[in-house]
């Protein structure tokens, strides 16, 4: 028995020292590594976390992100589009993974989630450097090299656009600042008029609130259906006072680019004024707009709107919310009521 295992450490040792001569140094009861598996895509922790965390409606990471009651993520913009088809649609949101229902009351927010999809790398689309998503943006504004950038002479005519790395060159030689006031006029009066359009509204407003009569109401919008065969969704307030008279405010999608509003990615909202007591003795003219509510959420740009109110128009016509974007109409359809606060001026004489 001694000379057997005698023989066969005698074995193994020779078979380490041919290991040696050939050039491996792995120990011989080992066998070599092929590959390595940190090194394949399929196998990174982030890559396999990416899945778990995704969107299901997008398959992206979430920023603001919620789950049904069976813990499956979406996206605030997927949630609040999946809330708005159902509502246009009329029928009841469910969880595109369990089905089950969804809406504001029952999905809560999962900020564990969110705070590890904050840290996840993720590629500049810009310069391809890989940072933490939350270091993303600040990135792509101020610090990469490849961010689309404008001449500082843009004002003076200058079109040239491109990476921030190439500003100071082209700058260096850019020939607006040796041309002469005259060549540059045609520019600075376009700047001009660019800037006058944008202090219009200001200065309608400021002119606005030197009027005599003067009134704003905090409105609810609550959803309705029309009485067609294939009914149709409309937001109406409840009446108010102004001006000793009442009225009312009616909001509807807009369906100018698809017959069926569901079919779109790009959603309006347009609405109008009412008058709805008895023909006044004489017209009533009247400037007015909407404004984000105090415990609403979505973002408008004011648009100030005239119209005169008689017996012939009680109805202002349908105008334009102005609503930011089409995400911001997604998220009104989400909420089961519309605050906004409409501001009336009357034109006296």
């Amino acid at each position: 028995m001694a000379d057997t295992e005698g023989e066969s450490s005698q074995v193994l040792r020779v078979s380490c020292a041919d290991k040696e001569n050939q050039g491996s140094y792995e120990p011989c009861h080992k066998k070599a590594k092929l590959s390595d598996p940190s090194l394949d895509s399929t196998n990174r922790l982030e890559d396999r976390l990416n899945g778990i965390l995704c969107c299901a409606v997008c398959l992206d990471l979430p920023q603001t992100c919620y789950q049904c009651t069976n813990g499956h993520l979406m996206c605030a913009s997927c949630f609040n589009h999946l809330l708005a088809d159902s509502r246009i649609r009329d029928e009841t949101a469910t969880c595109p993974n369990c089905r089950c229902e969804i809406n504001k009351n029952n999905c809560v927010r999962n900020l564990a989630v969110e705070k590890a999809a904050s840290e996840m790398p993720v590629d500049c689309h810009l310069c391809n450097l890989r940072l933490p998503r939350f270091q993303m943006s600040n990135h792509q504004r101020h610090l990469c090299q490849e961010r689309p950038t404008v001449c500082r002479y843009a004002r003076i005519g200058c079109r040239w656009k491109g990476p921030h790395q190439a500003l100071s060159e082209h700058e260096s030689s850019c020939v607006l600042p040796s041309k002469s006031g005259l060549e540059i006029m045609d520019a600075l009066e376009a700047f001009d008029m660019r800037q006058t359009e944008e202090q219009k509204l200001y200065k309608t407003v400021f002119s606005l609130l030197s009027f005599e009569k003067i009134t704003f109401n905090d409105l609810q919008l609550k959803p309705y259906r029309t009485e067609d065969f294939i009914t149709q969704l409309f937001y109406e307030s409840c009446r108010f006072s102004a001006f000793g008279y009442q009225w009312s405010i009616r909001a509807s999608l807009n369906y100018t680019e698809s017959k069926n509003p569901s079919h779109s990615t790009r959603r309006s909202m347009q609405y109008q004024l009412s008058l709805k007591t008895a023909s006044p003795a004489n017209p009533i003219r009247l400037h007015f707009l909407v404004l984000k509510g105090p415990y609403g959420e979505m973002k408008l740009n004011p648009i100030i709107y005239e119209h005169e109110f008689s017996g012939k128009e009680p109805d202002s016509g349908f105008k334009e919310m102005p609503l930011a974007d089409t995400s911001e109409c997604n998220k009104i359809l989400a909420m089961k009521t519309i605050s906004l606060r409409a501001i009336l001026f009357q034109v006296v004489g």
